[in-house]
């Protein structure tokens, strides 16, 4: 996973520098600096994995800073700047299961970029609502505290060379779910951007799921070794769209509130081409299952609380599945997973027509591994069991 991390760095530079140059003047399309002998082209598109709790979340960029050094200080000669005029909000939530927002290109300079710095714009009182969210079952927009780096930028380390005369194109893939945290009970929501990019590959995974669990609520995603590597909800039709995904061999999850965990293996992507696993008379069933709740509180010698939780299974294979993630709770530090108390269904893959044979996996049963990760952190408890109506509390201090 080392070497896809690295991957990702450099395109994310690449392709917020693009995203903001693009949204100027408030549409898509080319803008930006001129083509010459040593510049090169980079374009981008936007797009969104699934949100935990929230109908809507609202994001607005308004510039961008590119520095060939890593150390440079904010008010250093030698940054190149980008400005939204004006600034441009998405809906992160609108572009999910597939689809991509494109925000045109530009041209940068060829040379080596090390660092990139991302400037929201304020929820002020011409804008109050810059940065925004939707709870589910609500109806008020509820307005996102920002960092307090948004003033210089929120700064990221990058790797990233510019070749001249070529290419580069990507998507920038926002999770909405480990981005948007709680603080307390009061309603209050902080902003904490995770943000990663990929190229633009024309691979995927296409399939369909039930219609009782074709909803918001229902995660399906493509993993290596318990890494979620794209994820999605399926539409109101039942169909998933992973979309792009490198070529290599993958499991498919998918989660549902109030269901077992279904799993296939071994599903191959190859370069340039979108693997189907069933089609909309083929949908696959998720069975009901009581669930059991894993709760605690994460402890960080810093506030607010900056931390993320997840659960993860271990299949009869060795491979590990992750089936919840999400930010704690920023003021107490408290998390919670409803789980299924019952073994997750596992196949093989199967190229379609062919049906995967889908059996309850007993090794796995009803034990979940807890991992919580602060400040780069990881610690690791468990496997705990999840009973019917029961909970599990497990801690972590940092």
């Amino acid at each position: 996973m080392k070497q896809i991390r690295n991957r990702l760095f450099a395109p994310l530079a690449a392709a917020l520098v693009l995203a903001l140059s693009a949204c100027g003047g408030g549409g898509g399309g080319s803008s930006g600096g001129t083509a010459t002998a040593d510049s090169g082209t980079f374009r981008v598109a936007l797009t969104d994995a699934p949100a935990c709790g929230y109908d809507h979340v609202n994001v607005t960029v308004q510039k961008v800073r590119v520095h060939q050094s890593s150390t440079a200080a904010d008010a250093d000669d030698g940054w190149s700047e980008v400005v939204l005029s004006p600034a441009k909000r998405f809906d992160l939530l609108g572009l999910t299961n597939g689809v991509l927002a494109e925000l045109g290109q530009t041209q940068l300079p060829a040379g080596h970029y090390s660092q990139l710095r991302l400037v929201l714009a304020s929820n002020d009182s011409a804008t109050p609502l810059a940065n925004s969210v939707v709870p589910t079952g609500g109806t008020d927009e509820i307005a996102l505290t920002t960092p307090s780096a948004q003033q210089s930028g929120l700064k990221m380390n990058v790797d990233i060379d510019v070749a001249a005369n070529q290419m580069a194109d990507f998507v920038l893939d926002f999770n909405a779910c480990k981005s948007v945290v709680r603080a307390g009970n009061s309603g209050h929501y902080l902003l904490k951007p995770v943000v990663s990019v990929i190229p633009r590959f024309a691979s995927g995974v296409v399939g369909y799921v039930d219609a009782a669990v074709a909803n918001g609520n229902t995660s399906v995603s493509v993993q290596q070794g318990g890494v979620v590597v794209k994820a999605t909800a399926p539409d109101s039709t039942g169909k998933f769209v992973l979309e792009p995904v490198a070529a290599g061999t993958y499991d498919l999850v998918i989660t549902a509130p109030g269901h077992v965990t279904t799993v296939i293996t071994g599903v191959p992507v190859a370069d340039a081409t979108v693997t189907t696993l069933n089609g909309s008379t083929s949908q696959f069933t998720l069975a009901t299952a009581a669930t059991g709740n894993a709760v605690g509180t994460v402890t960080t010698p810093t506030t607010p609380i900056d931390a993320t939780v997840r659960a993860t299974q271990t299949l009869a294979n060795a491979s590990t599945i992750e089936v919840a993630s999400g930010a704690v709770d920023a003021t107490t530090g408290a998390y919670a997973f409803a789980l299924p108390a019952s073994a997750p269904m596992v196949a093989t893959y199967v190229a379609a027509p062919g049906t995967p044979s889908f059996a309850a996996d007993a090794t796995a049963g009803a034990k979940y591994g807890l991992q919580a990760t602060s400040a780069g952190v990881t610690k690791s408890a468990g496997p705990v069991t999840i009973t019917s109506g029961g909970t599990v509390t497990t801690n972590f201090s940092f």
